[in-house]
């Protein structure tokens, strides 16, 4: 039973409805906050005491997505899809959910269902694409993308996600001209800069993208890829004493990043210190072994 909440089996029809109702607002709010079991348990009452509303089975389900209960998650946006087979909102989340639980064909079905109802949905098409990189159809999710631009050109993140994918499929040079349409957007976006400056540094462009990585820790000292890869950057430059100073500080924020080992690993046995090289190179092993 919901916080605060007494016992409702007497309560007649119209306040039962009524109850509800403010049980749902309440639950929308603990969901803003990021308080899902408080929401969880409003929205339990609510559906106790008027079954038959979507809304709250389509909540329920959001609040579960978010706090990983996949299964239980799909249970509510079946049961909210079956009072509103048409809501754009229950298939995009529950898409979400099968794309979580690694059943991407399910999550494509839910996101084309969704979007034949509202196409400008830009959180579905994120969605989408996410799902097309995951299936690696990489030029289907370039397109997705470019309509979730199309829709809103000053949205920063959207040209960063298409800046992304881009430099997934090593297209530097395009990746590089979202990440500055971004900064355009907002010029002290730190994943942007972080992103193109190693855009940069792939291709070859180090001064450009020292520039880039020194303004990201400027504004987020502590952001562990900037490090990793102005410390890539720098020993290019030739500059390996701060190259591994930036690396050290990289796997110092997290121990687990397995690029810098092997950039770190890459430094060592360039200055014939192989003991350090094979020691890097093995957590590398070891951490990709994991995955």
């Amino acid at each position: 039973m919901s916080e605060g909440i007494k016992d409702t089996s007497g309560l007649s029809e119209a306040a039962a409805q009524s109850r509800a109702s403010v049980l749902r607002s309440r639950a929308e709010s603990y969901i803003a906050l990021s308080r899902h079991d408080a929401a969880i348990a409003d929205l339990t009452e609510s559906i106790a005491l008027v079954p038959d509303n979507a809304r709250a089975w389509r909540l329920r389900g959001e609040s579960h997505r978010v706090i990983e209960r996949y299964d239980t998650a799909l249970d509510d946006f079946d049961e909210a899809l079956k009072l509103e087979p048409d809501s754009a909102y229950a298939l995009g989340s529950r898409g979400q959910t099968y794309a979580a639980m690694g059943r991407l064909g399910e999550a494509m079905a839910d996101f084309e269902h969704a979007l034949t109802l509202s196409p400008d949905s830009l959180w579905i098409l994120e969605a989408k694409a996410d799902a097309l990189v995951d299936l690696d159809r990489l030029d289907e999710a370039l397109t997705e993308h470019g309509k979730i631009i199309a829709l809103n050109e000053e949205l920063a993140y959207s040209w960063v996600a298409r800046g992304d994918l881009y430099q997934r499929m090593n297209f530097y040079p395009e990746a590089i001209d979202d990440y500055t349409k971004a900064l355009e957007a907002d010029p002290d976006y730190v994943r942007a800069l972080s992103r193109r400056g190693e855009a940069l540094r792939m291709a070859d462009r180090y001064e450009e993208a020292l520039a880039d990585l020194n303004r990201a820790l400027e504004l987020e000292p502590g952001n562990d890829r900037a490090l990793g890869s102005r410390g890539a950057v720098l020993s290019e430059l030739g500059d390996n004493e701060a190259a591994l100073k930036d690396l050290d500080a990289a796997i110092e924020l997290d121990p687990d990043y397995i690029w810098a080992y092997r950039v770190r690993g890459e430094i060592f046995q360039e200055l014939d210190r192989h003991e350090e090289a094979v020691a890097d190179f093995t957590r590398a092993l070891h951490l990709e072994a994991e995955e």
